[in-house]
């Protein structure tokens, strides 16, 4: 059994595309569930989970109320809805204010997954430009989960993974084309 039983991503500016590099390259037996919040317009639409997951050996959608978490599967933000995770290991949607004028908000994702998860749980932050996921990634340390940080010199905007650097012990730093492969090694490893 893996050390990680879930693997929380965050991302921003520039996140589509680190995302379509991310994602295509996973295993298709990865042996987890992925739960993603990408900062979007409120009014966007699903483009982002069917284009990720046609190209995707992995299912990709977004995530609905009360849905059960599955290994293998991606599940994205809705837009102008916070995604959250309970401690049953189902996911719940919130029209609770803005955080970190978010919705849906990095924290509030990393912060119900270090709960549900507690040491269970790896942490990923992307390409950004604010401090979402800062507070989030500080939590999933505190319950003994990882944090892995994309290189702010490999990100579109360096703003968002350099916060988490700054104000975090992270386990991991990497280059973008080097994530892929290791999520795929430390996600199968005891």
């Amino acid at each position: 059994m893996s050390r990680f039983n879930a693997l929380v991503i965050g991302t921003s500016a520039g996140g589509l595309n680190a995302l379509t590099r991310i994602l295509p390259a996973l295993d298709s037996d990865f042996p987890a569930p992925i739960i993603i919040v990408q900062h979007m317009s409120p009014d966007g639409s699903n483009f982002t989970a069917s284009l990720l997951d046609r190209i995707s050996k992995l299912t990709i959608k977004e995530g609905d109320e009360k849905e059960k978490l599955e290994p293998g599967t991606v599940y994205l933000a809705a837009p102008n809805y916070h995604l959250l995770i309970e401690r049953d290991k189902t996911l719940s949607l919130s029209v609770d204010p803005k955080v970190n004028y978010s919705r849906p908000s990095i924290d509030v994702l990393f912060e119900s997954a270090a709960e549900a998860y507690s040491d269970k749980l790896l942490g990923l932050i992307l390409t950004g430009a604010n401090n979402d996921g800062t507070m989030g990634a500080i939590k999933i340390i505190k319950f003994g989960g990882s944090v892995i940080v994309e290189d702010p010199d490999s990100a579109e905007a360096s703003a968002m993974p350099l916060s988490v650097i700054e104000n975090c012990k992270v386990d991991k730093i990497l280059p973008l084309d080097e994530i892929a492969d290791y999520l795929n090694i430390i996600i199968k490893e005891n």
